[in-house]
């Protein structure tokens, strides 16, 4: 181990997973979108069942793909912003070959059936059990880098990694509390309404601090580096991070609306999303306004692109929630595909976009290279990508509007005007245009993948010298990271 490099090996590792999972979790998605268009796509093979899937579609998309990106940007972000090596040796090495298992465990898992039933926590209690191992692991590799810093500053992208690395452990450790009735089946250890409770608390969370502020992390160290500017506002982004973390604690009882929760409970949940408004808005304003004095950049530097269009998406994102999470909205869009809109222009728009253009940053980084192979292939990926995405949400805002109108309209005698079935026969066009923008989407991540193997092939791979003395122990320290 040598003390004066950073260890660059296991960012590499996560970066390149990154994208392979990216392509799985999204190819997996393109053929449920398919299966809702053509019931019959799944050829009567259980474990190729719409309901299968669809959990390993979203393990996927979140954990393996997301997941990966906020290990490999962390690890690089904490190593350059306090000027040491990653901190616990053998650990380093644990929570990547950990996470691979707990990916394929829950690749073979799921579709096979055995799932715990909650949203975004369906794997059972063995895997459950490694998850917390590599991620106390991961808390004590990110915290020990930290503690060993030899710049006196934390650079705000580590507070929100750190804030996302606490809290997702203690959501997934009460959350995932069960009593085991086998080998791979075991019985919550709530019950009833509190159950509920405790599943959104985490479900609601795991998009707050998983798919919210991890990657806040990467948006505030990656568009600085990129654009070669500061922070627009440091003192903004103190703000930004103490207001969200303390607000989005208490969003989750929006998903309860119109249940057996008390309607109290339900109310706080709403008055928390629509407070998150602020905090969410800022961090978006702080990041575009990075750009000050470099607007030009965005006319030729595609991962620019990549990371501003991200937070364009995560501002509709956090308009649209707080929106949705009002009772007469929620009234309309609970069980409609416009939730499937929204939750898509976070994870498309925002995480996807955001990790890709960090990735791109990233990896001719990790291997001696200035660029990536071919800046062209990362302007096509850009324009699929983002006309993809804008098919897939407009297509399920669509959809999800019309369904709630036509499942609330009612004739003047009192009956519903329209049966379920009309509905879904309504809905069809916009399933195909969906499966378009999903194609889009995931043809994009092959571009991505051609690029990178063809980085890594001309390319070297190659260890950071770390700095023999901070360069600075205040506010000036990252920009020279």
């Amino acid at each position: 181990m040598n003390e004066t490099q950073y260890n660059y090996k296991v960012v590499r590792q996560f970066a390149v997973v990154t994208v392979i999972w990216g392509i799985v979790g999204m190819l997996v998605g393109v053929v449920i979108a398919a299966q809702l268009a053509w019931p019959a796509l799944n050829f009567d093979i259980p474990w190729l069942t719409y309901g299968r899937l669809r959990p390993l579609h979203t393990n996927a998309v979140i954990f393996a793909f997301g997941g990966s990106a906020l290990f490999a940007t962390s690890y690089y972000c904490v190593q350059r912003t306090s000027h040491a090596r990653l901190f616990g040796g053998p650990l380093v090495g644990f929570t990547f070959w950990g996470w691979q298992v707990v990916i394929l465990l829950a690749a073979i898992t799921l579709p096979l059936g055995y799932t715990s039933a909650k949203e975004y926590a369906e794997l059972e209690w063995p895997i459950d059990i490694l998850i917390a191992l590599v991620w106390v692991a991961y808390a004590i590799v990110f915290f020990g880098t930290i503690a060993q810093r030899k710049v006196k500053h934390i650079y705000v992208a580590n507070w929100f990694f750190g804030a996302f690395i606490l809290t997702v452990a203690i959501l997934h450790i009460v959350n995932s509390a069960a009593i085991p009735a086998g080998p791979l089946k075991s019985y919550s250890a709530y019950a009833g309404v509190q159950d509920a409770m405790v599943q959104w608390w985490y479900g609601h969370n795991a998009v707050g601090f998983f798919l919210t502020a991890g990657f806040l992390g990467m948006m505030y160290y990656f568009i600085p580096k990129q654009a070669g500017r500061p922070v627009y506002s440091y003192r903004l982004s103190i703000v930004h991070f103490w207001a969200l973390i303390f607000t989005y604690m208490w969003a989750g009882p929006h998903h309860l609306h119109y249940t057996a929760l008390p309607d109290w409970a339900q109310s706080i949940g709403m008055i928390f999303s629509l407070i998150l408004l602020a905090p969410s808005w800022g961090g978006m304003i702080n990041g575009i306004m990075t750009l000050s004095g470099a607007w030009h950049k965005l006319r030729t530097d595609p991962i620019l692109k990549f990371l501003i269009v991200s937070l364009s998406f995560y501002g509709m994102s956090t308009f649209e929630g707080p929106m949705m999470s009002i009772k007469t909205v929620n009234a309309l869009s609970h069980y409609t595909d416009w939730t499937v809109g929204h939750v898509h222009s976070g994870a498309l728009g925002w995480v996807a976009m955001i990790s890709i253009g960090s990735l791109y940053y990233l990896i001719p980084r990790l291997f001696g290279r200035t660029e990536m192979y071919s800046t062209r292939a990362i302007t096509l990926h850009f324009w699929i990508t983002t006309i993809g995405i804008v098919l897939y949400i407009a297509s399920m805002w669509i959809a999800g509007v019309m369904q709630g109108l036509m499942w609330r309209a009612v004739n003047e005698d009192g009956t519903l005007t329209y049966t379920f079935v009309e509905s879904v026969k309504a809905t069809y066009p916009y399933y195909v245009i969906r499966l378009a923008g999903g194609l889009l989407v995931l043809s994009g991540m092959f571009v991505m993948a051609w690029n990178m193997f063809k980085t890594i092939g001309a390319g070297k791979a190659v260890e950071g010298a770390i700095p023999p003395v901070a360069a600075g122990s205040g506010l000036d320290a990252p920009a020279h990271a």
